[in-house]
């Protein structure tokens, strides 16, 4: 079975390394510009329980595309309307932009993929905000006519733009639960240790085929995934304190209690798991 022609054009594009300097300089301003904390957790939608962008970016990719509908169905009864939602469509490019920069700035510096497509899905987006723009600019000057056609670019421009997007996320993992498809475990699994699990720091473990960190609380072993499902981070690798492990990638901090975020930007709780003792050594499995 062939690939589609598609995969070519995605593949040529996660391998363009020509964009690594310019993407390297814009994610290393956008992580300068988004604080962590508070306005970092909005951003990533820690508060929505998944990614916040791809909501955002309906608002201009939802307005664009019916307006460019009733450009070419509704007639004049439907130019008003048509003008309206451009004009809505444009208010939600700065939501959907930052949001986006936000998510897309804490990968680039693992993934190249992510890295350069995302470049290439931030200029098609600058590109389709001015053509709106512009077609809003010639609507309002009385050349409609032009206006539709800037629209109808506008709108060709989106849907390749949002066609990056899905391959960001569909393809490359962008702003997906990195412990989605971790093995299950749910019967007891025995745990190799890498060594003692301490209080007050972390320990690599391995259970089955799923990796991790483990530390002692109150006497008690607690057990979490160690990819973290923010971008995979190593857990094992970050500070444990409060009952919590930090991420040493992104700074997201979970409870080891139940795996709950905490802080973010994670979006998602992070696979958590129930811990007994026995022959000797320690057992895991799913918490239920």
């Amino acid at each position: 079975m062939t690939s589609p022609p598609t995969a070519a054009v995605l593949e040529r594009l996660e391998a363009l390394e020509p964009l690594d300097p310019a993407a390297g300089a814009a994610g290393k301003a956008v992580r300068s510009a988004i604080p962590g904390g508070a306005v970092k957790d909005l951003l990533s939608g820690t508060w929505l329980g998944h990614a916040l962008h791809p909501v955002a970016a309906y608002v201009p990719l939802g307005t664009w595309m019916s307006a460019t509908i009733l450009d070419v169905l509704g007639g004049e009864d439907a130019e008003h309307a048509a003008d309206l939602l451009i004009g809505i469509g444009l208010a939600g490019t700065l939501p959907a932009a930052v949001t986006g920069a936000s998510d897309w700035a804490d990968g680039e510096l693992s993934d190249p993929g992510q890295r350069r497509v995302g470049v290439v899905h931030a200029v098609a987006n600058t590109v389709a905000g001015g053509l709106m723009a512009w077609s809003l600019a010639e609507r309002r000057a009385g050349r409609r006519g032009r206006g539709k056609l800037l629209a109808l670019a506008g709108a060709s421009v989106t849907g390749f733009s949002g066609w990056l997007g899905g391959h960001l996320a569909y393809g490359l993992g962008l702003g997906v639960d990195q412990t989605t498809f971790l093995e299950p475990l749910t019967d007891w699994t025995r745990v190799d240790l890498d060594g003692a699990v301490e209080a007050g720091r972390p320990t690599r473990g391995r259970a089955g085929d799923v990796d991790l960190v483990l530390t002692r609380i109150d006497g008690e072993v607690r057990a979490l995934a160690d990819r973290c499902c923010h971008r995979g981070g190593p857990l094992h690798e970050g500070e444990v304190r409060d009952g919590c492990v930090e991420c040493p990638w992104h700074g997201s901090v979970f409870a080891f209690a139940d795996g709950s975020v905490v802080q973010g930007p994670a979006a998602y709780p992070q696979r958590s798991y129930d811990v007994r003792e026995a022959a000797g050594g320690l057992e895991v499995r799913a918490r239920r």
